[in-house]
């Protein structure tokens, strides 16, 4: 069974030389965030993701969580290492102080979580909703609710979930059937939810639930729904536990992967009524929810990037270890990573998660700018950045987590379809990841419509021209000139497809909204191409000046070189589906299938 090991000086080499710390420590509440604190923080969390959350990734896997008499179990091991993350503070890293956390910046936190994530992801899924449900009472609790509720979630102690999907509603949460009646200074919620994440479980004495419901009066539709909060159990006026809330977990889930996760169908006010508290104002409950998504989806991104991770480290390993026949070139038997094709694998799983990680952390920083930017031009230029990176960071890197995650049972062979060699977990787990928070599909739709189209284009042009900007001053630096060639043209291809699609939308929006997935992608590889050309630049920079890293930098220079020629000419084909493809889409009638 492979055991993870956190690539803590690629991780490094994104944080403190690609994007800086230095962008976000001079900021407010951001100062101890020094390269000191990232390394000591980072080494720290290594240990505690490899050796104590790392090595119940399989057996948690194996055994699953259970529901007997109306409650959860977790899997053997997970409570005690639980306890261990509690006391450790881990669950309150990039947390407002006032309640508890430590004020980190996201651009510490995303690599901390692609180690959790990496080592153990049905554990870390737990923490994960938490920290979405902490930020939405930050963001729309009274003071009341806040004292009431975030010391207790930031320090771990109570967990938080999201309840929004029921059986009849999905995505499309206009269905909603769950209502809220006032009662006093509460409401008495009705109703039930599936796909509950850690709905029940028994780490915690309580479990505070963010539930949409409707209120009598509701207007229909989603301009009608409002957030409530639920706990499993309720707190009296000192802040201790009184009396069960009427909340039932209903069953468990049985599912592809994830297993040690608790995923739970739950029953509210089958004995009268849930008692909650209202979130924010009337009728505006989807709008609070989203601070509490959009954070979860950011998350769910860095999950993508973390299974690819894990999966590519036990492809490395078993290929450094299993000799199977004579490469090409040599004259006796030797480890498979000798052969030109698994060479070929490899290197493309590496380029890939490289890009992904470059991705991920630049979308975590943008996030720490338009939360603690003291100029207003630039924090609203950060949060217009972060608005549209979050879509592509969840479609774009969960969509390469799974592919790797297939594409790394190629170097196993057949072992890899073994269950003990655990490659086929990391594709069974990875496969979630493009579904919930909204499928690949939902973050397409979201990034045209919401992000394309409603602005005309004006936020993606921000971005290509900071990017032309870019590639323009590594000219004259011929070690990264087919890196800087490769996203130049990826550069083209989005800007002529962002065109047409605001072209097309006005008369046909079907069509644009058609080719929304292959221009997420093709976004995703501009992106992160754009990144892995400035980390060619400063790895040519450094191996100019002279360093004792030199096989580290050449490694990084090759990596973006081997992305430009085998990845980034993907974007001439997602170019052609987007401008040329529309005609053969919208012929494609639904009475065809």
């Amino acid at each position: 069974m492979d055991a993870y090991r956190a690539p803590l000086r690629d991780m490094a080499f994104v944080v403190k030389e690609l994007l800086g710390l230095g962008r976000v420590n001079h900021l407010p509440g951001f100062e101890e965030a020094t390269d000191d604190l990232f390394d000591a923080v980072q080494e720290e969390c290594g240990r505690f993701s490899q050796e104590v959350i790392g090595p119940l990734n399989h057996t948690g896997d194996q055994q699953g969580a259970t529901l007997q008499n109306g409650a959860v179990s977790t899997p053997a091991g997970f409570k005690a290492a639980y306890q261990l993350f509690v006391a450790g503070g881990w669950n309150g890293l990039t947390c407002d102080p006032e309640y508890g956390g430590q004020g980190l910046p996201n651009l510490m936190g995303a690599p901390i979580e692609e180690m959790w994530h990496a080592a153990n992801m049905a554990f870390t899924l737990c923490p994960l909703l938490t920290r979405g449900a902490i930020e939405a009472i930050r963001f729309a609790g009274s003071e009341v609710l806040r004292s009431r509720y975030l010391p207790n979630m930031v320090g771990g102690r109570w967990t938080g979930t999201m309840n929004l999907t029921e059986p009849q509603a999905g995505s499309d949460l206009a269905a909603l059937r769950t209502r809220a009646i006032p009662e006093g200074e509460h409401y008495r919620i009705t109703g039930q939810k599936i796909f509950i994440t850690y709905g029940d479980q028994d780490l915690t004495d309580n479990i505070i639930h963010l539930v949409l419901a409707r209120l009598p009066d509701a207007p229909p539709g989603v301009k009608g729904i409002s957030l409530f909060v639920v706990p499993k159990f309720l707190i009296k006026e000192d802040g201790s536990l009184g009396a069960r809330n009427d909340v039932r977990t209903v069953s468990l889930e049985h599912k592809l992967g994830i297993h040690g996760s608790p995923t739970c169908v739950l029953a509210f006010g089958d004995e009268g009524g849930a008692v909650g508290d209202l979130l924010g104002e009337p009728n505006r409950g989807l709008e609070i929810m989203f601070i509490m998504m959009n954070a979860a989806r950011f998350s769910v991104g860095v999950q993508g990037l973390a299974i690819a991770e894990r999966a590519y480290q036990g492809a490395v390993r078993y290929a450094n270890e299993r000799v199977q026949g004579i490469p090409v070139g040599m004259t006796t038997p030797a480890p498979i990573v000798h052969h030109p094709d698994v060479r070929r694998v490899l290197s493309t799983l590496k380029s890939r998660i490289e890009a992904c990680r470059a991705l991920a952390y630049y979308a975590g920083q943008m996030l720490d700018l338009a939360r603690a930017e003291t100029d207003q031009t630039r924090r609203a230029a950060a949060q217009a950045r972060s608005d549209l990176l979050t879509p592509i960071v969840k479609g774009f890197c969960t969509e390469i987590g799974v592919w790797v995650s297939s594409e790394a049972l190629q170097v196993y062979g057949g072992m890899g379809y073994i269950e003990e060699t655990g490659a086929a977990q990391y594709l069974r787990d990875a496969r979630i990841t493009t579904i919930y928070e909204g499928t690949t599909g939902i973050q397409a739709n979201d990034l045209v419509g919401r992000k394309l189209l409603r602005d005309r284009g004006a936020m993606v042009r921000d971005l290509f021209e900071e990017i032309r900007t870019s590639l323009q001053s590594f000219a004259g630096q011929h070690a990264v000139a087919p890196v800087v060639v490769a996203v130049g043209r990826a550069l083209t291809s989005a800007e002529e497809a962002s065109a047409h699609l605001l072209a097309v939308s006005q008369t046909r929006p079907e069509e644009a909204f058609g080719a929304a997935v292959p221009y997420l992608h093709l976004m995703g590889w501009l992106i992160s191409g754009w990144l892995m050309a400035r980390s060619a630049v400063l790895a040519a920079t450094r191996l100019d000046e002279g360093t004792a890293e030199a096989d580290f930098y050449h490694a990084k220079l090759a990596t973006a070189r081997f992305l430009a020629d085998h990845g980034l000419r993907i974007c001439d084909s997602l170019h052609a589906s987007i401008v040329d493809g529309g005609a053969s889409l919208l012929a494609m009638d639904a009475a065809i299938f």
